[in-house]
């Protein structure tokens, strides 16, 4: 009798699947079941190893983290799922001879502090993360399903630009994700997060969305870079120089928030997503930190100098009344002399504008009023009620200002007070000075509660200047006109430059004590919580941009 041949190891399966031990032969469905899954896992490790070893520690050696590695940093440890991790595109040169998994972005959805968030990370060490049909496919997909799902939106921009060999698709592409910037813009949050190059077109994208985060020392934007500047206008200057994180925190204003690496930038993301709601539909997350309601600071009765031009800051207020004296302030640096930034009162999250009188006296000038104007929008938008700190001598005068569209900008502000429907709160704090003192959420533009501390001072002009134009002709005739100026000035002050005028008058609602705000405003915020407000039936208004 001939023996059996033994079965070979290729040819079997051993396992609980396969109890039996079942000989399956190469042309088998079992057999070809295996096949693919190696082909699969093969796959998805061509996928995760983006553009190799090589230029992974190349990645690596510029203090960068890789695009997966971001995702990991960024979302709650094991949540995120990905999409289209083995589309490709048509490859690197013309005629596609090679081509990567991926096609040089990571796509998909996770969590943050278990609230889902859908998200796109640029992996340069494929071809540069440039952005290529395929690639801009998946970035689109992941933006409608933030939109229909109703969940923000993070890009994480790592890109050389446009990919050249696909020559006007890849502009083309562009194109779809501006379209679904705008279509995203006041319905979910948009973060971007420009963590490497960012030139030409792909600006504008992470311009459109709400928030933008940069790396200092690997992140730049521009729209023509240092080379194109020499070659027209013949001018040498620096990556840093023309389109760094610090130039564009401090001057352009195109940057929110400036963090010095990778790690750190990703986890102020996560702060700030529990500051907001998931989208326009939803109220903010309410967080409870233990900080009593009715907490009391009598440091605040005495914060505001007996000299009326000597500068304090705001910011020991502004941390006086939030909750655990959080604050996360945004443009931080840009137009330092108001201070825009997001906390909680009571648990709820309130965005907070203040003007800074320890930076040029609080004025209002151009960047302050575009900066204020664009937060209370988002604001608005997304259903966080508004805080106004106001200490403002007025809007910046001068040639420059006037010149730079200072009219313009500042109607931008009070379109933005006006328009808005959450409930808005204003404390004068001091100064609340002619045309500015209107624009800062006044009573009259439709603010629900204005209050003012003792120390307030609301008039037409400042008492030096309304004593100099309606006393000029007594002090020019006077022996001593310093002495009847200062006389008169006083005079002024005691009569109109104070809050008492105007609360007889119903311009404020009451004149509290300083120690006692925080209560004050938690109190109103939960009396304007079921606030309703009625728009006109219009498609937008045109705010003077």
């Amino acid at each position: 009798m001939e023996k059996e041949k033994p079965v070979s190891p290729d040819h079997c399966v051993c396992n609980t699947n396969n109890p039996a031990n079942v000989v399956e032969d190469e042309k088998s469905p079992l057999w070809a079941t295996q096949e693919n899954l190696i082909k699969l896992q093969n796959m998805r490790d061509e996928a995760f190893l983006g553009g190799g070893t090589s230029r992974i520690k190349e990645q690596h050696a510029k203090g960068k983290l890789t695009a997966r590695e971001r995702v990991e940093v960024l979302l709650d440890e094991g949540s995120f799922e990905e999409f289209d991790t083995l589309k490709s595109g048509r490859g690197g040169h013309l005629g596609g001879d090679k081509s990567y998994l991926t096609d040089g972005v990571i796509t998909g959805h996770g969590t943050i502090d278990g609230r889902e968030v859908f998200i796109f990370s640029q992996d340069f060490t494929v071809l540069g993360g440039s952005l290529g049909e395929a690639h801009s496919e998946k970035i689109c997909k992941v933006m409608d399903h933030a939109v229909r799902v109703g969940a923000p939106v993070i890009g994480l921009n790592d890109s050389g630009g446009a990919r050249i060999q696909e020559g006007v698709d890849a502009l083309a592409s562009y194109g779809q994700i501006f379209n679904r910037n705008v279509m995203a813009s006041g319905v979910i949050p948009q973060i971007s997060c420009i963590m490497g190059p960012c030139a030409g077109g792909a600006v504008y994208s992470p311009s459109m969305t709400d928030f933008t985060f940069m790396v200092d020392h690997t992140s730049y934007m521009f729209v023509t870079g240092p080379n194109v500047v020499k070659t027209i206008i013949h001018q040498d200057i620096s990556f840093e120089d023309l389109g760094g994180p610090r130039m564009h925190a401090e001057k352009s204003g195109v940057a929110h928030f400036v963090m010095p690496n990778d790690i750190l930038c990703l986890r102020e993301i996560r702060r700030l997503i529990n500051y907001l709601p998931s989208n326009n539909r939803q109220k903010p997350p309410i967080l409870d930190l233990r900080d009593p309601m009715d907490r009391a600071d009598p440091v605040l009765d005495y914060l505001v100098p007996a000299n009326p031009n000597q500068p304090y800051d705001m910011k020991v207020l502004v941390h006086s009344i939030l909750d655990g004296a959080e604050f996360m302030e945004v443009h931080s640096s840009f137009a330092r002399n108001l201070i825009v930034g997001f906390g909680r009162l009571g648990g709820e999250t309130i965005g907070l504008i203040a003007n800074q009188p320890a930076v040029l006296a609080g004025v209002l000038d151009n960047d302050a009023s575009v900066k204020g104007a664009r937060f209370v929008r988002f604001c608005d938008t997304f259903n966080i009620p508004i805080i106004c700190l106001v200490d403002v001598p007025g809007f910046m005068p001068g040639p420059q200002q006037e010149h730079g569209g200072i009219i313009r900008h500042g109607a931008k502000l009070l379109y933005a007070f006006i328009e808005a429907t959450v409930p808005r709160i204003t404390v004068i704090v001091r100064k609340a000075y002619g045309g500015a003192y209107i624009v800062m959420n006044s009573k009259h533009i439709g603010a629900d509660i204005n209050y003012a501390w003792p120390t307030a001072e609301i008039a037409v002009l400042g008492p030096r200047g309304a004593a100099e134009v309606i006393f000029r002709r007594e002090v020019q005739e006077a022996s001593d006109p310093s002495a009847v100026l200062k006389e008169k000035e006083e005079s002024y002050r005691q009569t109109f430059c104070n809050p008492f005028i105007a609360a007889k008058k119903g311009y404020i609602d009451d004149v509290v004590f300083p120690r006692n705000t925080r209560g004050r405003l938690i109190r109103s915020l939960q009396v304007l919580e079921t606030k309703k407000a009625l728009k006109p039936e219009r498609k937008h208004g045109n705010i003077p941009l």
